[in-house]
Order: C-alpha cells, then sequence, then structure tokens
C-alpha cells in the first residue's frame, strides 16, 4: 500500500508524509519525531532552533529567483491524536501507522492516520528539501503537544520568529481560507464514589455503544453525531428505575478534542429483571439508530454477560454522576449572530473514566466570543457542582480576530481564483488553532490558514484527499511565489 502512495503527486510531500507516518509522535511523547526533523535539518545543512518548550525552528534562505525581501513562517504541529477502533491492536508508542489509498482517498488500518498535521509537516520538509522552487526566506516552525493543550503555542519564545507573514498547515478543508478562529477552555470535573459489595442475585453485564463516527470537536460539533456518553448515559439513567440497575464503571471518550465513539459500562441486573432489560437494550439499540439514522447509520448497541465484579459504585455517587452526565451540555450552544451558519459557541462532553476512588470527566467548550466561552464552562461547572463534584478549568487559550483586510488574504484569495478558477470561501473555523496564541506573542503577524481536505479527524475514520494535496502545494507555492 506505501508503494501506491509513494508514486502520488506531489511526490516529495507524499514521500515525507510515508516517512512521518512511520515515527511514533503521540502528544507529550514527540521526542522521536523532533529527533527526526533535526537529524533532516542536520543533513540538508540547514540552520535550526529548538526553544525551551521544545518547539523547533528550521530556517532556509530565499531561492535565488525570489523577488522578495520578506521572511515567511511556515507553521505545523508535530503531535497528532492517537485512537484506534477497539478491535484494534496497536501500540502507538511502538508501531506504524498503516496508511492505504481507497478511491482517492488515503486512510489508515483502524488508527487515527495522523494527517492532522502530518501533511502540514510534509508540505514543509518538501520546500525545505527543494532545489527548484521559487520562494522568500523561509522559517518553517513545528510546535509540539497541539492537540492535548496548545503547550507548544503557549509556550513559543516571543524572540524566536524573525518572519511577519505566516502561513497555518493545520485546516482540513479545500477551498477555503481561515482568517480567525474560535478560543477553547477544558474542564476537569472528580466525583468521589465508595465502593460496596456486589448484590446477591444479580446478573451482570457489559453494556456497550459503538460504531460511532467520532470526529473533530469543533469542526464536527453542529453534524449531529452520537456521543457514546450521552447514550450510555441514556441508557443507564433510565434502566435505573426501570429495572434497578446499579454499575461498578463508566467509560468512555479519549480525548478532550475529539467526540466520544465509544464507550462501555459494567451494569448489574436483578435476575428476575434480566429478561426485560435485555428487551429494552434491543429495543433501544433500534430507536436510536432511528433517531441518527442519517448522521450515525452504523451505532450500534451490545450487551454480553461478563463475571461478577469486585464491586459497584455506592448509590449516592450512582445517583450524582448520571444525572450530572445527563444535565450535562453537548453540542452547539450557540450560532454566531454576524456569519451565518457559523458555529459561535459549544461544549464537547468528551472523556467519562472509572479511577480507583472518583469518576473523572473531561469536557471542551468552545467560542469565537470570549465570554460566551466562560459561559459555556460555567453552564458546565454548574451541573457538576451541584452533585458536589471538584471542578477545575484549565487555562485556556484565545481565539483568533480576523482581518478580513489581511494582506496575505488578499494575496491568497487571488492565487486559488487564478490557479483553480473558482472564488474560495473566506472564513473564520469554530477549531482552536495556534494562530491564536501566535498572534499575541507576535502582533504584527499577517497569517492564514490552509490546508486540504481531511475528514474524520481525531478519529480512526481520518482520510485525506490526494487530489486536494496537490491543489494544497500548488497553492503554497503560488503564494510563496507571489510574495513581494
Amino acid at each position: 500500500m506505501r508503494e501506491e502512495i509513494a508514486k502520488l503527486n506531489p511526490s516529495r510531500v507524499w514521500h515525507y508524509f510515508l516517512e512521518i507516518t512511520k515515527v511514533p509522535r503521540q502528544s507529550k511523547n514527540e521526542e522521536k519525531i523532533l529527533q527526526y526533523l533535526i537529524d533532516f535539518a542536520k543533513s540538508h545543512h540547514l540552520e535550526y532552533e529548538q526553544d525551551k518548550t521544545g518547539n523547533l525552528v528550521i530556517r532556509k534562505a530565499a531561492s535565488a529567483d525570489s523577488q522578495s525581501q520578506r521572511m515567511v513562517v511556515l507553521q505545523s504541529h508535530v503531535d497528532m491524536v492517537c485512537e484506534k477502533n477497539e478491535d484494534v491492536e496497536f501500540n502507538f508508542d511502538t508501531d506504524p501507522i498503516e496508511p492505504y489509498l481507497e478511491d482517492g482517498w488515503i486512510k489508515a488500518k483502524g488508527t487515527t492516520l495522523g494527517a492532522d498535521d502530518g501533511i502540514g509537516m510534509a508540505t514543509q520538509l518538501a520546500l525545505l528539501e527543494s532545489t527548484d522552487i521559487t520562494h522568500p526566506a523561509l522559517e518553517c516552525l513545528f510546535t509540539v503537544d497541539e492537540e492535548t493543550g496548545l503547550t507548544g503555542a503557549f509556550g513559543l519564545d516571543t524572540n524566536f520568529l524573525k518572519g511577519d507573514i505566516l502561513l497555518n498547515l493545520d485546516s482540513e478543508d479545500d477551498g477555503q481560507i481561515f482568517i480567525g478562529c474560535a478560543g477553547g477552555v477544558d474542564t476537569r470535573v472528580e466525583l468521589p464514589y465508595k465502593k460496596e459489595s456486589v448484590p446477591a442475585n444479580h446478573e451482570t453485564y457489559r453494556l456497550k455503544v459503538y460504531g460511532l463516527r467520532g470526529g473533530h470537536s469543533g469542526d464536527d460539533i453542529h453534524k449531529g453525531f452520537g456521543n457514546a456518553n450521552k447514550i450510555l448515559t441514556r441508557l443507564m439513567w433510565e434502566s435505573t428505575d426501570k429495572f434497578k440497575l446499579r454499575f461498578s464503571s463508566f467509560d468512555a471518550g479519549s480525548a478532550h478534542n475529539a467526540i466520544a465513539r465509544e464507550g462501555a459500562g459494567v451494569v448489574l441486573i436483578p435476575q428476575d429483571k434480566t429478561a426485560a432489560f435485555e428487551e429494552y437494550i434491543a429495543k433501544m439499540e433500534k430507536t436510536i439508530q432511528k433517531e441518527l439514522h442519517v448522521t450515525e447509520p452504523n451505532v450500534k448497541l451490545s450487551l454480553e454477560k461478563t463475571s461478577a465484579p469486585e464491586f459497584v459504585v455506592d448509590e449516592d455517587a450512582h445517583f450524582k454522576l448520571l444525572n450530572s452526565l445527563y444535565a450535562c451540555a453537548h453540542g452547539v450552544i450557540a450560532w454566531s449572530q454576524d456569519i451565518e451558519d457559523f458555529v459561535e459557541t459549544s461544549t464537547n462532553l468528551a472523556v467519562v473514566k472509572t479511577k480507583e476512588d472518583h469518576f473523572f470527566i473531561l469536557n471542551s467548550h468552545r467560542s469565537s466570543v470570549e465570554t460566551a466561552k466562560e459561559n459555556a464552562k460555567n453552564t458546565v461547572a454548574a451541573a457538576f457542582r451541584l452533585a458536589g463534584a471538584k471542578v477545575e478549568h484549565g487555562d485556556g487559550y484565545p481565539g483568533w480576530a480576523p482581518n478580513p483586510d489581511s494582506e496575505i488574504v488578499k494575496l491568497t484569495a487571488k492565487s486559488y481564483e487564478d490557479l483553480f478558477q473558482e472564488k474560495p470561501e473566506v472564513l473564520a473555523i469554530h477549531a482552536g488553532l495556534e494562530c491564536g496564541l501566535i498572534g499575541e506573542k507576535y502582533p504584527g503577524m499577517d497569517m492564514i490558514s490552509i490546508g486540504p481536505e481531511i475528514t474524520g479527524a481525531h478519529s480512526p475514520d481520518e482520510a485525506i484527499e490526494v487530489r486536494s494535496v496537490e491543489k494544497f502545494w500548488d497553492l503554497t507555492l503560488d503564494v510563496l511565489k507571489r510574495i513581494k
């Protein structure tokens, strides 16, 4: 399969993309990919520098035929979201991603592909390697830990960059030029529980929700995808009254910036109610499939008998957890009052995990309006504080205010139209981009964000369209050539 991909155009971009898929680069464990980039710089006799946070910049002088005296920053992040299907054996710390070509798209076997933002890195490396491309002086900035907290952008030194134009290569929509993004913040919740003895005359089941699309908690939050946390909560909440359900675990979701694709709980049902419970779950599978028949055609529920657990959660914590999760907001909170069909504010009930003595719940909130972002996080905090939970918020990150009069925006839009005979959309995105933080540290930086077509980011359904990568490459080269 790699051989097929290696033959695609632009060949050097795909060459480096395939190389990158071999290098482990889970967020916060990026040492190997950073070393790969440093080795690349050394082998190509390029100047490089690393800041205290781990961010790396590789610099290249302008091509001999460039008419520009500017220095342009090309920026991507080195880490990837590491998600896999439950039935796939894979170690993200050691195993190479297995990409394959299907119907004009590159996908991975059972895992995230890492096109977000491996394709940005591959584009930078192909430019740095080139000897026949017209370009101004380049600074290729590779930031660390974008996916779990924008750590690299937060820690970026204010004197690290020399350029005054920045092309962020981390967007996922062909034909769109992004000039603004939402700010974001996380909410972390700890709800304690006590362990009680397993009641007699109960049957134990593993109740599972799976087959959901998942997806990016910013880009995809408005698409009506199912959330495994919300579905599992609904089933267990209703079954508590109907069938006297008790449970020993609730685990769903894996990342703050991904919509939960699957989840499971170990539940106990009195033996005289098991037949009715099994019938109820079978009926609810059909109900949920009907409710989500367009957005989630593959959603499924499973119920398997399993051995009795060592304990059940005490009834007080049981009540507090399920009611808090049911009350917790998820999805679009508000649409923009200024931009048509644009999500202003959203929240994602991302992760619920059963720890040794408490439940851990992780939510992420986004908004292009700072006060609305604060309101979203407070709404979620209130639901859990009613249950007596410990609630903490992360530092968050700022949005990126659009500047439609920007020089690089106008130049890129003209380039796209000339190359492809159609006007691109110029808009903001409801996802977090590092541009907001970089813009705070470098107030004069003129910025855009562009990228090829990527679908299913942050899930094992992630795919990148081959044709759009060629367009993305051509656009990047033409923009660099036009900068005077």
